[in-house]
């Protein structure tokens, strides 16, 4: 082995014991209970012989008998074990990542007392359950009061439904929707004692989660949102759908008698799945065709049901001989359909999205010329005129004096920017838009929104991330004295020598000469890059063609360009331009070394004449300065960056503009909650290069690297 490998094994092996050691110090409940399940598996055998068929499992496992048979310690003892040695698995990965989370969440104390506290109480409540049950003619009651079982899962399943409460919205209701369909499918489709507990601990703790939180409850709502119903009507559908699954893989006697008669065959399910994977995905995204479609379904089984409520009341009437096996489960299934038909009805105001075909047909809205005309008398952020560019979409709010630009890629809208709008509209314009998104079945976010926009953003509920920082260079009093400068003066006493003037102009009016020389710098520069032009928020040459924008050539005495800079106008209200953002930068590989510097300075000192106040030097994405990455999402941002760097310099750039001494404006990417990153980086990826396939742009990576 290697010096290198030797030292990586041992780098590696550290980091996992200082992970465990940061564990153990956060989560010590949680660390010491698994621990002890593991010790006492192997030292008693259960790791690899079933404890169920131990002579001692009566005395450890808890249960009907073994409390009327005064075995109280059993509440204690059970927790620790395991049925059956692969039940381990799941077991002790459960308490872990549920105590785990509700430790995490709660504090220590508080998530003991909350897990101890419901395993007791869910065993406690399902145990006087079947108590009362057993003697009731209830076939079902009877076999399982006579069982025993062992396991913590009643109170993990407590503690995170507890636990729950301090998510904000909609994680919170998403994790309750998936623990009740897991509850609700064990207990009316299996239905041993396992799930009865399992059934109790969250009947219990769902209810007392906001209370027994405390003052860490996540901020809630009056009622279901838009986002919420639409999980509601998903959560339901899936729950039948795998009830009607496990009754056909697994079928079990529960609570309602047997499945065997009342499962679909394998066709009939075949044909329900189908029918109901597209219809999930619709719903998810507010689908009108989807939401009548599952309508449709629901009223189906409902009037089945019906019909067979019927004919067995008109057997009972006229002295008819049928089979009431399977009957029970049957109205009890039926049933379930008919609450997710109620709640689908109750729900409708949240599934307004047209069919694809027609929001194609409707896509068609305001053009560039009225953003410019917006943004001329309202003002905007140095981006902004970026929203004027093609291929953007416009929302407009109602009043017609506002927008937000996007573009729609993956089922995303990207915004790009802030809101153009009147001063103390501009969080309206946002709502709205998330309006229009939702009722488009579109997934909202703002990107390289400012920090105004963001607090606008936060109104909503919705969380952010630094994508970039803007770089601002104020112009009052600029002189380029002092060493911090020396870079800068340097390249403009340089050009001096050299001949080399600064002409600020409109690229569109020069002759054929320059502009022929303008783009081969830009096709050389491209070619050199080896990976596709990027568009969205960086231009090229057809942007810097517009009239509004100006353009800066570094030109030599006998004619020769050797770089090129484009400037965005910023408005600042009014019809007013206070200052410039700076965009296109190529240069020759093979003429003046400093022409950046040089093109830079020169354009900051024309604007500065002309009464201009800033210049921003645009934000590189992915690139920052301060502090180093905390979340999970800063952490891939900062990973993507590296990927990107020698693809794009984007890090080497923001370095080179530090030259020029500018505040750093932070840049945020404003999103709902962290399950719309997926698409949202896809969309961007697509925003960013729209004619570049997935496939090919890893093609291009891949390439690249191998270089």
């Amino acid at each position: 082995m290697t010096q290198t490998g030797a030292a990586g094994k041992l780098a590696g092996g550290g980091r996992v014991r200082g992970t465990v050691a940061v564990l153990r110090a956060r989560l010590p409940f949680t660390s010491t209970v698994t621990a002890a399940m593991l010790v006492l598996a192997v030292a008693t055998g259960a790791l690899w012989n079933a404890a169920e068929d131990r002579a001692a499992y009566p005395f450890i496992a808890y249960g009907l008998p073994s409390l009327e048979a005064g075995r109280w310690w059993t509440m204690l003892t059970g927790p620790f074990f395991a049925v059956i040695p692969w039940y381990y698995l799941p077991m002790v990965g459960s308490f872990a990542l549920f105590a785990g989370f509700a430790e995490w969440q709660l504090g220590t104390r508080r998530a003991m007392a909350v897990t101890i506290g419901g395993q007791i109480a869910s065993v406690l409540v399902a145990t006087q359950f079947l108590a009362l049950c057993r003697n009731s003619g209830w076939l079902w009651a009877e076999r399982v009061a006579g069982s025993l079982d062992v396991g913590f899962s009643g109170g993990a399943l407590a503690a995170v439904a507890v636990a729950s409460a301090t998510l904000r919205p909609p994680w919170a209701l998403r994790l309750r929707a998936g623990l009740c369909v897991y509850a609700g499918v064990a207990i009316v489709y299996v239905g041993t004692l396992a799930d009865l507990v399992h059934f109790f601990a969250l009947l219990l703790a769902i209810p007392l989660g906001k209370r027994l939180v405390g003052g860490r409850r996540a901020d809630g709502s009056s009622g279901p949102n838009l986002r919420e119903w639409r999980l509601l009507t998903v959560a339901g559908l899936l729950l039948l759908t795998v009830a009607e699954i496990v009754m056909f893989l697994v079928p079990g006697d529960g609570p309602f008698g047997s499945a065997e008669g009342v499962s679909l065959s394998a066709p009939e399910l075949a044909i329900l799945v189908v029918l109901v994977l597209p219809m999930l995905n619709g719903l998810r995204r507010g689908g009108r065709v989807a939401w009548r479609w599952a309508v449709a379904l629901s009223a189906f089984v409902t009037l089945q049901g019906l019909a067979v409520a019927t004919l067995v009341g008109l057997a009972d009437v006229f002295g008819g001989d049928y089979d009431t096996e399977g009957l029970p489960l049957f109205f009890v299934d039926n049933l379930l359909w008919t609450a997710e038909l109620g709640v689908l009805i109750a729900a409708r105001h949240a599934f307004r999205v047209p069919s694809r075909r027609r929001l194609r047909r409707h896509a068609q809205g305001p053009g560039p010329a009225l953003a410019r005309s917006l943004l001329g008398r309202h003002g905007g952020s140095t981006l902004s005129w970026m929203t004027t560019w093609p291929r953007n979409t416009y929302f407009v709010r109602e009043d017609g004096r506002s927008y937000l630009a996007y573009r729609r890629h993956a089922g995303v809208a990207v915004a790009l920017g802030d809101p153009i709008a009147p001063d103390g509209t501009a969080a309206a314009t946002v709502t709205e838009f998330t309006t229009m998104c939702e009722n488009s079945g579109l997934v909202p976010c703002v990107f390289s929104a400012t920090e105004a926009t963001v607090a606008a953003t936060r109104e909503l509920g919705w969380q952010h991330v630094q994508v970039a920082e803007d770089n601002v260079l104020d112009l009052d009093g600029l002189e380029f004295r002092g060493k911090a400068w020396q870079d800068v003066r340097s390249a403009l006493n340089k050009a001096a020598k050299q001949q080399i003037d600064f002409r600020l102009v409109r690229l569109a009016d020069q002759p054929e000469p320059i502009l022929a020389q303008v783009r081969a710098l830009s096709e050389e520069w491209i070619a050199d890059k080896g990976m596709p032009e990027m568009g969205f928020t960086l231009g090229g040459l057809d942007e810097a063609m517009d009239p509004a924008t100006r353009v800066g050539l570094a030109v030599d005495a006998e004619g020769t360009v050797h770089g090129v800079t484009s400037w965005l106008p910023v408005h600042t209200g009014a019809g007013k331009i206070g200052g410039w953002t700076l965009d296109v930068m190529r240069r020759s590989a093979h003429g003046f070394r400093p022409v950046m510097e040089f093109l830079i300075a020169s354009a900051c000192l024309a604007f500065r004449d002309e009464g201009a106040r800033f210049v921003s030097l645009s934000g590189a994405p992915l690139a920052r300065t301060g502090s180093g990455p905390a979340r999970p999402v800063d952490r891939v941002l900062e990973s993507l960056g590296r990927v990107m760097e020698p693809y794009y310099g984007f890090r080497s750039l923001h370095a080179f503009k530090a030259k020029f001494q500018p505040r750093h404006v932070p840049l945020y990417l404003a999103f709902r909650d962290e399950a719309d990153l997926p698409r949202i980086g896809l969309a961007l990826s697509r925003a960013y290069l729209p004619d570049v396939r997935l496939r090919e742009l890893a093609k291009l990576v891949s390439s690249s690297r191998a270089r």
